[in-house]
C-alpha cells in the first residue's frame, strides 16, 4: 500500500464520522451486548467496520457470521486506545520493518502492565485479533464468528477449515483495502 492511501487512511481515521443510516443497518446485525461494544470503538474504527460490512454486502454476502465478524473484528483494539501518533508510527514501522514490529509485539499476556509505553502499539498492533476474539466469546458470538476475529490477519490460516478459509479471505481483503 502506498504512502498517499495510508495519508487519506489517517486524515480518515482523525477526521470521520459514520453515517447513522449505516450505522442502524449495521446495528440491525448485532446483539445489544455486541451493540454496546462497537460503540465503544473509536469513531474511525468504527466506520472501518461499517466500510467492511457494506463492501461485503455489496458483493453479495449477507452470512451473518461473517458479517458479524466484519463489525466486531477490531473489538480488540478497545484493550489500549491508540492515538494518531501512535497509529502513525505502528503503520510506518510495519511497513519498513515489519519483522521488528511483529518481534516487538509479541509478549506474553502477563507482561501487559509492565510494557514500557511505546511498546503496546505494536503488542496491540500484533495481538488485537486475538484479544477481540476473547472478547468476542463474551459476547456470545457464533463459533465461527470468533474464529473470523481471531485469524482475520492471517487468511490463510492452516488451523482454519475450507468455509472459513474462504471467509477469512473476504474478510481480509475487504479489511485491507478498507
Amino acid at each position: 500500500m502506498g504512502i498517499l492511501y495510508r495519508v487519506r487512511q489517517f486524515w480518515r481515521t482523525i477526521s470521520l464520522k459514520t453515517d447513522p443510516h449505516e450505522l442502524e443497518k449495521a446495528h440491525a446485525w448485532l446483539s445489544a451486548e455486541q451493540w454496546e461494544v462497537f460503540t465503544q470503538l473509536q469513531p474511525g474504527e468504527q466506520d472501518h467496520a461499517v466500510t467492511i460490512f457494506r463492501k461485503l454486502q455489496a458483493q453479495g454476502e449477507d452470512q451473518p457470521d461473517l458479517l458479524v465478524a466484519a463489525l466486531l473484528h477490531d473489538i480488540g483494539k478497545l484493550r489500549y486506545r491508540l492515538n494518531p501518533l501512535e497509529r502513525v508510527m505502528v503503520v510506518l514501522i510495519k511497513a519498513v520493518m515489519p519483522e521488528e514490529a511483529q518481534r516487538v509485539g509479541c509478549i506474553p499476556q502477563d507482561e501487559w502492565d509492565s510494557l514500557p509505553g511505546w511498546r503496546k502499539p505494536f503488542v496491540l498492533a500484533e495481538q488485537h485479533a486475538e484479544w477481540g476474539a476473547g472478547m468476542a466469546r463474551q459476547l456470545a458470538v457464533s463459533p465461527l464468528t470468533e474464529t473470523l476475529i481471531r485469524l482475520h490477519h492471517q487468511p490463510h490460516s492452516p488451523n482454519a477449515n475450507d468455509l472459513e478459509r474462504d471467509m477469512l479471505h473476504k474478510l481480509w481483503l475487504v479489511d485491507n483495502e478498507s
